[in-house]
């Protein structure tokens, strides 16, 4: 039997390894989190990663007592974590100022602050923030749409929902960023960001993706039953206003544009599976495809390549058929597309 001793021989590693962990995240919580002052934020980092070396230092000697001024400081540094709280009170960046309000009657919903931006560049736009109203028993299809972004494993994953009068509406959890802020991945796991969810017509939030942007975006329609549709629509609207009513923080890892459609689809089928493509965004509609969410008796080859929206989109620019044509030749879409001339 191992003596006492030895067994603590053995653990000064392991808990090594994670101070050096704890002491990382520490530094980077305080780079997102820490003073705003750059030089007093640093100082802070400085001393932090001093303590970080000290405990390091007492866990590999087995100076058990003094690795516990490490412990009282990492403990400090929760509680100082823990009082950061997501705000819906700050100086927002003008394309995610407003939230999402929905008025329910009968099968009617009303929707306040629905985005329609008219986007030239990502910079230069007219503000437009709409009230709309849909009835949920119009609702006659849903599209998956994919924004690439950064590479082909990284897109902006949004549902596009048709109605039988040619309207289209689209939900989209983005960060919410404030007027000063740029899109961090790594600050989205430091509580940078809160998270937000839009409503947007499609000339504003494809459009801005496919032509302001220039980024590469892909439309595949869903394979949902029209009482599917309804109870997807509400989902969204639910979380909408959880989010209106509890500020959230967005997580780059848990609580993102594709995780929100991931728990939203779990009610339809609660035993949809994890999949390491529900975090590499890009590869989402291969998912969905495996799941029997797209277009049925085609090849995904075939829907990834004819759902490449872009030129069709560029074409069109910000005329009123723009949503009829990146349908076109879209496999699943030929209805919508006809009924729409």
């Amino acid at each position: 039997m191992k003596s006492h001793g030895a067994r603590l021989q053995w653990l000064r590693w392991p808990l090594a390894a994670a101070v050096l962990v704890c002491t990382a995240w520490g530094a980077m919580a305080l780079w997102y989190q820490g003073p705003a002052t750059l030089a007093v934020r640093l100082a802070v980092m400085i001393l932090w990663g001093g303590i970080g070396l000290l405990g390091l230092g007492a866990f590999v000697a087995k100076r058990w007592r003094a690795s516990l001024v490490w412990l009282l400081a990492f403990a400090v540094m929760l509680g100082w974590w823990a009082t950061i709280r997501p705000s819906h009170d700050r100086s927002w960046a003008d394309d995610v100022a407003r939230l999402l309000r929905a008025e329910h009657e009968g099968s009617v919903v009303t929707l306040h602050n629905v985005r329609n931006f008219s986007w030239r560049t990502p910079e230069d736009y007219d503000v437009r923030w709409e009230t709309r109203a849909y009835d949920l028993d119009r609702i006659v299809s849903a599209d998956l749409v994919l924004s690439y972004w950064m590479g082909p494993a990284i897109a902006h994953t949004l549902v596009s929902f048709g109605f039988d009068d040619g309207r289209h509406l689209v939900f989209s959890l983005e960060i919410r960023k404030e007027a000063h802020e740029q899109f961090s991945a790594v600050g989205g796991f430091f509580r940078e960001f809160e998270a937000v969810l839009i409503a947007a017509d499609e000339r504003d939030i494809v459009r801005t993706r496919s032509n302001a942007r220039g980024e590469d975006v892909y439309l595949y329609r869903l394979n949902l039953r029209p009482s599917q549709l309804r109870t997807l629509f509400t989902a969204y609207l639910e979380e909408g206003e959880r989010l209106r009513r509890t500020p959230t923080f967005y997580n780059t890892l848990t609580t993102n544009c594709t995780t929100i459609v991931y728990d939203i689809a779990r009610r339809l089928d609660p035993g949809l599976p994890l999949d390491p493509r529900l975090l590499l965004s890009g590869y989402f509609a291969g998912y969905a495809y495996d799941q029997g969410g797209l277009a049925e008796g085609i090849p995904f080859e075939t829907l990834h390549a004819r759902g490449y929206i872009n030129p069709r989109a560029r074409a069109v620019a910000d005329g009123p058929d723009f949503s009829r044509a990146i349908r076109v030749g879209v496999p699943g879409t030929e209805d919508d597309v006809t009924s729409s001339r």
